[in-house]
């Protein structure tokens, strides 16, 4: 079992940065592949990004270049750097982690991107 608590979101100006950060507690955090997944109003949960337990990564188009994932093992921590910010990545950003078929997600952070 994995319990999962993100924070940093917030209120950000178009163009602005927001580093989200998921901490893990309760099993071997090294071993599980890390996601970010968003969600806006009235949409589906999509996956953002993505860090397996080797660390390859995955971003999905509409964020590359633009947002960064990383994780410290050491820490049980799993971050998300989000640069250049547009209003369209406004969504409830959740931090999940997969391992052996199964999967655990945290309660999700706000993140509002508005002038």
């Amino acid at each position: 079992q994995v319990q999962l608590v993100e924070s940093g979101g917030g209120l950000v100006q178009p163009g602005g940065s927001l580093r989200l950060s998921c901490v893990a507690s309760g099993s071997t955090f090294s071993n599980y592949n890390m996601n970010w997944y968003s969600q806006a109003p009235g949409k589906e949960r999509d996956l953002v990004a993505r860090m397996s337990s080797s660390n390859s990564t995955y971003y999905a188009n509409s964020v590359k270049g633009r947002f960064t994932i990383s994780r410290d093992n050491t820490k049980n921590m799993v971050y998300l750097q989000m640069n250049s910010l547009k209003p369209e990545d406004t969504a409830v950003y959740y931090c999940k982690a997969s391992y052996n078929f199964n999967n655990y997600w945290g309660q999700g952070t706000q993140v509002t991107v508005s002038s």
